[in-house]
């Protein structure tokens, strides 16, 4: 309570947009505030926003161990009243109240904080001093360590989800509802889930984008953004490779009016050519920007190595196709997103028979539901012989991920999987992080996964991951493939690993719509029960010996192919021959783009 408070205003400028022109756009909001050109109902609209954020921060034990947190470090007897009567003094507060406020303080006491693209010519070069292993001893522990294990803890047990009793099925026209009642509070969330994601439409994701900037036949988009903060509601569209997802939530009393106005701006959507010309551009600097991330490019050669040249990563529109997008082409996925199939997914104070009625009333959904259009498939490659896939990125830094496709989903092996993640790569505690960074300096960044596929109908997969220093290249592959090939045995690190595992499990609850998500999570994998439990009942029996012949069946002495992101300078091609076939992609092949 001692320092100066701070208010930051953050911009990112659009193609050809200078940094100047977002400063004094931004500016130009703030002197709007210190002039009183806003609407005076817009503090009303702040509370009933505000007052939704803190139900929403209130409704997790974290949130509200946080406020406790604050009151205690903040050291005021009074903190913790006012923190209870926030909203109520809020809506006291007046407009000229908020005019006086920003006239005082904002003023020309600002600092504008610019980031160009450029290379630094003030940089230091020092020497890289030699590195001598450290012995990682993993059966030791501190005294701070034994003193929090040996702190006494509540015989916390396990809570399982039931997906026949913890969740209530209606039908709301000829769509299916998932309804969880909320019983403390009055927020609701709502979700429309429509089998229809990226890999049916690549226009999809463009036209979900554009809604934003969209008008109706009644409202404009400034009208509608505004009348959606005014209800203290909020919704999104985020679209998956097979699912799009519909997502509104808010306050349980404006429940009708939000479900109305969303259906109102999807059916009734107008174009704006200035604005799609506009996101064309955003979007055509975000694809250009994505190519000078080393991130992303990573990503991409991750993709590349799973599928093969046609995945998931660059299905979608090339730059030609994207500028030739009309208007008309994205308002009929628009104008038509709720004609086909999809669940309701209600999590609100209402009961299934009151919110089913209501939303069928709400919401324009047809007699019968469109049929979903063809979904483009990608299959998942088989690693015969190693293979490095290659991107050119000048950094001295070099990245290296392995990939492997192993073999069908089967739901039997889940305990050992998860067993096998804790012990081998998935934390701090691991011995892939232990080994790698700790140890033998090798690594700014590492780990290590078997990764579950999110359907069915999908493989496992191996994915483990190093980041060095260009000139430890060979050292830090090395030491992955040693790890990969023979797994280390430490008794202590794998107790340790199950006793964690067990109290996440004791301890973990999923509540509220997330029961859910985790039942549709499941039914992707052909599941009708919530896993978690098969792996705590398994924990006890699994020892080191099934690790060791997991490891032997799926990793040890494997072929993988090795994506590798680094500067062509440091790390050459005859460098990247010793592991396999090499194959240099371009930044196009990676992207589609």
């Amino acid at each position: 309570m001692k320092d100066y408070g701070v208010w930051t205003m953050f911009g990112r400028p659009k193609q050809g947009q200078s940094l100047d022109e977002v400063k004094n756009l931004l500016l130009a909001e703030v002197a709007k505030l210190k002039s009183g050109n806003f609407d005076d109902k817009v503090i009303q609209s702040i509370v009933s926003n505000y007052k939704k954020r803190q139900i929403e921060e209130y409704e997790n034990n974290y949130g509200r161990a946080d406020k406790l947190l604050e009151a205690f470090v903040l050291a005021r007897g009074d903190h913790y009243a006012d923190q209870t009567s926030l909203i109520d003094d809020m809506a006291k507060v007046t407009k000229q109240q908020v005019v006086d406020f920003a006239n005082k303080y904002l003023k020309d006491n600002y600092v504008v904080v610019y980031k160009r693209k450029g290379e630094d010519k003030n940089i230091k070069k020092v020497d890289k001093p030699a590195i001598t292993p450290v012995e990682v001893n993993r059966e030791a522990q501190s005294p701070f360590l034994q003193q929090v294990s040996n702190m006494p803890m509540a015989d916390v047990q396990p809570v399982w989800l039931d997906y026949q009793k913890d969740i209530q099925r209606g039908k709301a026209g000829a769509a299916d509802v998932l309804y969880v009642q909320n019983t403390d509070n009055d927020l609701f969330r709502l979700g429309y889930r429509i089998p229809m994601g990226t890999y049916h439409s690549k226009v999809l994701p463009i036209a979900t984008q554009y809604l934003q900037f969209l008008s109706t036949d009644k409202y404009s988009a400034e009208e509608i953004s505004k009348a959606f903060f005014d209800l203290a509601c909020a919704y999104n569209i985020y679209s998956s490779g097979d699912y799009t997802t519909v997502r509104l939530s808010g306050l349980q009393e404006n429940f009708d009016k939000s479900v109305k106005l969303l259906d109102h701006l999807l059916r009734n959507c107008k174009p704006n050519e200035d604005a799609l010309e506009a996101l064309k551009g955003r979007i055509l600097k975000s694809r250009a920007d994505n190519k000078l991330n080393k991130g992303t490019i990573m990503q991409g050669l991750i993709n590349y190595a799973q599928y093969g040249p046609k995945n998931p990563f660059n299905n979608q529109l090339t730059n030609d196709e994207l500028k030739a997008l009309t208007s008309a082409q994205l308002l009929d996925v628009l104008h038509t997103l709720f004609d086909y199939p999809q669940q309701i997914i209600y999590y609100g104070p209402k009961s299934i028979g009151d919110f089913s009625r209501e939303i069928a009333s709400q919401h324009q959904m047809p007699a019968q539901f469109r049929p979903v259009a063809n979904r483009q498939a990608f299959t998942q490659v088989a690693q015969t012989q190693n293979q490095v896939l290659f991107a050119d990125y000048d950094m001295v830094q070099s990245e290296i991920f392995w990939v492997r496709n192993t073999g069908a989903f089967d739901p039997a092996v889940m305990p050992t999987i998860n067993l096998f993640n804790n012990y081998f790569g998935g934390n701090m505690a691991s011995v892939v992080f232990q080994t790698l960074r700790e140890s033998k300096a090798l690594a700014y960044s590492t780990y290590a996964n078997y990764d579950t596929p999110e359907r069915k109908d999908e493989q496992y997969s191996v994915s483990a991951y190093i980041g060095s220093q260009a000139d430890k290249f060979h050292e830090a592959v090395a030491g992955m493939n040693e790890l990969l090939n023979v797994l280390p045995e430490s008794p202590k690190l794998l107790e340790t690993a199950k006793t964690s595992m067990k109290k996440t499990m004791q301890t973990e609850r999923i509540r509220q719509d997330g029961i859910i998500y985790s039942y549709l999570d499941a039914q992707e994998k052909g599941l009708d029960y919530d896993a978690r439990q098969k792996t705590y009942e398994a924990l006890d029996k699994l020892s080191y010996a099934d690790l060791k012949k997991f490891t032997e069946q799926n990793l040890a002495n494997k072929p993988y192919t090795y994506c590798v992101v680094a500067s062509e300078k440091r790390v050459t091609p005859q460098d990247l021959a010793k592991y396999g076939t090499v194959k240099k992609l371009s930044l196009e092949e990676i992207f589609g783009y």
